[in-house]
């Protein structure tokens, strides 16, 4: 028996919440006396997964799985598990990952549980802690079915290194021709940037910029952090940013060490996607602002007259500090 680990890549390089999920299958093996194998797809990196407690890998080269594809990915990780008599499988809580862990429940008659936060609470019954009620609380979770997923939070567990030499064994699973039906025509990223998933630090912005000409210096704030950007749902509705900025929970989840809002008053379906984030920055000059109150720092502010000084001083600092 094995712990299998589905590590989520994209254009042959692992994202990280791929590792923070072989990060915990490793936890979650050495609570179990076991191995880790991981099911990876065309991807160039593998050595890297030994890195974090992986001890094989099934590698799967397949072009007509180059883009994701929930139903295919689903039929071949669940053939994985066959293979490594898996009784445990772990993955990421990303969009994707959260859409294929439905389908590989149903295939393996398997418990899910999503957003986890932390290492086991117990493995006989196998209990977890996860977000509930739009991460403002936690809930303890007994899986109970011969097969649990368990898909762990984004930047909840970290990466923890664990090194063992990895192997890998090349996995041609059986694809079923009806897991073709629905095709991907188009998928837009982000080239050169980085992105809400994978970003340590989220920088957003509001309706409080008055308008898209004024979105140079949340760039510009991104760029000296190394942030990703993002925007509130009346920015993304307005047309001033596109929707794949929008971040909330009508958007995407952000669950970053570092989310700074800026001029976002903080409705409940922003601060419920948000919540997720280590620490909370907020700078508004609405003192009576919702968000504050979620708020880890705030800056009562002009943000036309902070963000520039921000911006001054981070360059001052890392100039310093080069």
């Amino acid at each position: 028996m094995s712990i299998l680990v589905y590590t989520e890549s994209e254009q042959g390089k692992f994202k990280k919440h791929a590792l923070e999920a072989a990060s915990y299958a490793y936890e979650v093996a050495h609570k179990l006396g076991t191995t880790v194998t991981a099911i990876s797809f065309n991807n160039e990196e593998n050595d890297v997964l030994g890195t974090y407690g992986v001890n094989k890998v099934l590698q799967v080269s397949d072009d007509k799985l180059k883009t994701f594809n929930a139903k295919a990915y689903a039929q071949a990780v669940s053939q994985a598990a066959s293979k490594e008599d898996a009784r445990v499988i772990v993955l990421s809580s990303s969009t994707d990952s959260k859409y294929m862990a439905g389908l590989l429940a149903g295939m393996l008659k398997a418990s899910y549980a999503p957003n986890v936060v932390a290492a086991p609470e117990s493995t006989s019954p196998l209990v977890v802690k996860r977000t509930a009620f739009s991460n403002k609380g936690f809930a303890l979770t007994q899986m109970d079915a011969d097969v649990s997923i368990i898909g762990v939070s984004n930047n909840a567990y970290g990466l923890k290194e664990n090194a063992v030499d990895a192997t890998v064994e090349a996995f041609s699973p059986e694809l079923k021709d009806g897991a073709f039906n629905v095709k991907s025509v188009e998928v837009d990223k982000v080239v050169g940037k980085a992105t809400i998933a994978d970003a340590e630090i989220v920088v957003s912005a509001g309706r409080g910029m008055k308008g898209p000409e004024n979105w140079g210096m949340i760039e510009e704030l991104a760029d000296v952090l190394g942030a990703a950007t993002a925007c509130s749902k009346p920015v993304s509705d307005l047309g001033w940013r596109p929707h794949s900025e929008h971040v909330g929970q009508t958007g995407k989840p952000v669950a970053s060490n570092l989310y700074i809002a800026i001029g976002i008053s903080g409705a409940i379906q922003h601060l419920a996607g948000v919540s997720a984030s280590k620490t909370k920055v907020v700078i508004n000059n609405d003192p009576e602002a919702p968000f504050f109150k979620a708020a880890d720092y705030g800056i009562v502010g002009d943000a036309f007259e902070v963000v520039p000084k921000l911006i001054e001083k981070l360059k001052e600092f890392k100039a310093q500090n080069a």
